[in-house]
């Protein structure tokens, strides 16, 4: 399919995303590699801010704090959602992406992504800046459990909410919109009775220190950073982009859409990470 007019020619060959070819020469050596939602949509996992995205008001930590009622919401939700987001497959760009980590052409992902996708496509070093839904985490005594542990919890604590089935639209961060869930049922921490809470990253939270010191590694050791389906409007994918600017090595990005990257970015590629990722990988892995 041509990126101009969505139609190839009969018999020839998909053309590569325009801009492609300028890039190469610049991401010959080691590539740090930042990624967002849009890397995950061919996955079936919609994105915050990209062209169709619908828009949305997500929970803050001060709003999950605050009460029993948003606890009761966002549980509700994210118990819906989370059978669907864990079921989504990688796609040719999580693939692309952990082959040429494996051929030594990329030294880690940055994901600001949650849905652990990066991983389950065999990429190693993964530097999760917003956390993973796969984990919840106690915010008294600080204790960790699987996040299929507490969804088998709610289900056997709310089988009418269980039984009334999924519904509502599936957010980027796993959660989804649900009706009246006043009397859901939300699990509390087995070791202390205190309040759980995903591993990721809410409205209204920094980024653990420790999470952004080893992707601010990531770009020290690169010789150009990647940026792969970002709109570049949270801070922490600011400050990376910062850093390799300050650094002068090629920023190359790659997002349908404009991002606040595009001014400092040696090439821009206005197209899907699939198959942008896919024709890298074509070219650097011989």
């Amino acid at each position: 399919m041509s990126l101009t007019t969505g139609v190839a020619p009969a018999g020839s060959p998909a053309a590569e995303p325009a801009g492609l070819e300028k890039a190469l020469p610049l991401l010959a050596g080691r590539i740090a590699v930042l990624t967002g939602a849009g890397v995950s949509t061919d996955s079936g996992i919609p994105d915050y801010r990209g062209r169709d995205a619908v828009p949305r008001t997500p929970m803050t930590i001060q709003q999950f704090v605050s009460g029993v009622p948003f606890r009761q919401r966002y549980w509700a939700g994210s118990y819906l959602g989370w059978s669907r987001f864990v079921a989504a497959e990688p796609n040719e760009g999580h693939r692309a992406l952990a082959e040429l980590e494996a051929a030594g052409h990329v030294n880690g992902i940055v994901t600001q992504n949650v849905d652990g996708l990066h991983a389950k496509a065999g990429s190693q070093r993964i530097v999760e800046v917003h956390g993973s839904v796969h984990r919840v985490l106690c915010l008294v005594c600080g204790q960790t459990f699987a996040r299929s542990s507490i969804a088998e919890r709610i289900e056997a604590a709310n089988a009418w909410f269980v039984e009334r089935g999924a519904s509502g639209v599936l957010n980027p961060d796993g959660d989804a919109d649900v009706g009246d869930v006043s009397d859901f049922v939300v699990p509390d921490c087995t070791v202390c009775g205190g309040v759980l809470k995903p591993d990721v990253v809410f409205f209204g939270e920094f980024v653990p220190t420790e999470r952004f010191v080893e992707a601010s590694a990531l770009v020290r050791t690169a010789d150009a950073l990647l940026v792969a389906g970002s709109s570049l409007a949270v801070n922490s994918g600011i400050r990376l982009l910062e850093q390799a600017r300050r650094r002068r090595i090629p920023i190359v990005v790659v997002n349908r859409g404009d991002t606040k990257g595009d001014k400092v970015a040696a090439v821009k590629i206005d197209a899907g990470t699939s198959e942008t990722l896919s024709a890298l990988r074509a070219h650097l892995i011989a």
